[in-house]
């Protein structure tokens, strides 16, 4: 009997040691996975797309060491929509995102719903540890923050922009702000808590990037970097300004320090993973939420028409560029449109353990069509909505695009025409009908708006008086 449980008891050992090594072996083989998003960036203002005037050698690493989309959308012109459908994987409207949120810190309908799934929250069920760092802009309600959407670690702001010298973070939290602009000139939080930070805001957040490498660097980790750049208040440090002594306009010049500093943290990011030896097995997205805003922050969006806000290209045609050397081969040019969805989507078909989320999600696995065992394209349609403006768009895989916009209805044919001068609606009124129609079908399944957005500000104010009154039950 004693010889019996001996043996049995040895059997249990080998096994588990079996399960743990095979447990060790799926988890080193997990990739990391880093989202760098840039905040209205141009189009044309990378090198790896044509920019002549400012170098942006790290982020172009990206490109040339991985794939190069040309085609790449996000799936609204501004910032908090579109970083919704990113971070959900799932077009915003599924959910009632279709506006730009205000910053109510009372107010817990303010930003993503709780019935969506972040892909922190999907990747921890994968085991991996979730870092979100910079500009969040989905909610600055207590139950809407990154801590409690899946993230193990935050450091950064709640608002849909911040000032960039610390010097200017003069309010100690969200209840000192009496305007909405105001939450621009808050103290930046690590994960709960206020800090005292003394570095440019863009250099803060990558020394925070490489130092939460190197924290979670035995574990696969998720690190999700939101880069308020160069996103306006235009503001940068000598260090970069003088960089630019050859570009005399003063708005592009700033501008350029700023996307200038945004790639040396980039640099920052490389090198750590590299120095670590986890370069080969780390996948990096790098894109922008938006079009630049040309007239506002003098970014370049090259040929594409008009910038930020607006459904046509300039407003939603992105720089999009991806690497993971293990199984991407370097300098891949991928020219079938793909969407921001599909970071959500690649992610969680890379883990070690298989992911089922909460929603149905829109986007898809990228890895399949750039190793070449799908030849097919990603999407055969792609779709925007401007709710309030009662614009809308959609897109096909061949290149033509419908779009109503102020009341006129417009086609183009984006292989031909990428800069959208020549409407094709006289000549082609079937294609318009048939892409209008499959707007309609995707429309049936989406919902309205749930909450006010920004440019409904003043009307938000009366209906919520005490917007930025705290609460005797909240935290001081």
């Amino acid at each position: 009997m004693c010889k019996k449980f001996y043996i049995f008891f040895l059997l249990l050992n080998v096994l588990g040691t079996i399960s743990s090594q095979n447990s060790s072996i799926s988890l080193e083989s997990a990739p990391n996975i880093i989202i760098i998003l840039a905040d209205d960036l141009g189009f044309k203002d990378v090198g790896f797309n044509g920019c002549e005037d400012i170098p942006t050698p790290n982020i172009d690493k990206i490109a040339s060491q991985g794939v190069k989309f040309t085609n790449a959308y996000v799936t609204y012109a501004v910032c908090g929509p579109s970083r919704a459908g990113l971070i959900t994987g799932r077009y915003q409207d599924r959910f009632g995102f279709g506006r730009n949120p205000l910053f109510a810190p009372n107010d817990p309908n303010m930003g993503l719903p709780l019935t969506e799934e972040t892909l922190a929250s999907a990747l921890k069920k994968a085991n991996y540890k979730s870092i979100a760092l910079g500009k969040w802009h989905l909610g600055a309600h207590e139950s809407l923050r990154p801590l409690r959407r899946g993230f193990d670690d935050f450091y950064g702001f709640l608002s849909g922009g911040h000032q960039y010298f610390p010097e200017l973070w003069t309010l100690k939290d969200e209840y000192e702000v009496k305007a909405q602009f105001d939450a621009y000139k808050t103290k930046l939080l690590r994960d709960n808590e206020r800090v005292e930070e003394k570095e440019y805001l863009t250099d803060a957040l990558s020394r925070e990037a490489v130092n939460y490498i190197e924290k979670y660097k035995m574990q696969p980790f998720f690190m999700y970097l939101a880069y308020n750049a160069p996103h306006t208040p235009l503001q940068a440090t000598d260090k970069y300004l003088n960089r630019f002594t050859n570009i005399k306009d003063t708005k592009r010049k700033t501008y350029a320090a700023m996307v200038s500093a945004m790639d040396d943290g980039v640099g920052l990011i490389l090198n750590k993973l590299e120095t670590l030896g986890l370069a080969e097995n780390t996948i990096v997205f790098f894109l922008s939420d938006n079009g630049g805003p040309e007239n506002h922050n003098a970014s370049n969006n090259g040929v594409l028409r008009d910038g930020k806000g607006s459904l046509f290209e300039g407003g939603i045609h992105v720089p999009f560029a991806m690497k993971w050397p293990n199984k991407i081969s370097a300098g891949l040019i991928y020219n079938a449109p793909v969407l921001s969805l599909d970071i959500f989507a690649t992610a969680i078909a890379q883990a070690p353990v298989a992911i089922t989320t909460k929603n149905q999600i829109d986007g898809v696995n990228l890895v399949p069509f750039l190793t070449g065992k799908n030849t097919s394209n990603p999407h055969e349609y792609m779709f925007w909505r401007k709710f309030d403006a009662h614009n809308f768009a959609t897109r096909d895989s061949f290149g033509n695009k419908m779009i109503f916009i102020k009341a006129n209805n417009m086609l183009f044919n984006l292989k031909q025409n990428i800069s959208e001068t020549e409407n094709l609606i006289e000549t082609h009124p079937e294609t318009f009908n048939h892409l209008k129609q499959k707007y309609d079908d995707w429309k049936s399944k989406m919902l309205d708006p749930i909450f006010l957005g920004l440019n409904t500000n003043e009307a938000y104010n009366k209906t919520h008086p005490n917007r930025f009154v705290r609460d005797n039950n909240q935290k001081q």
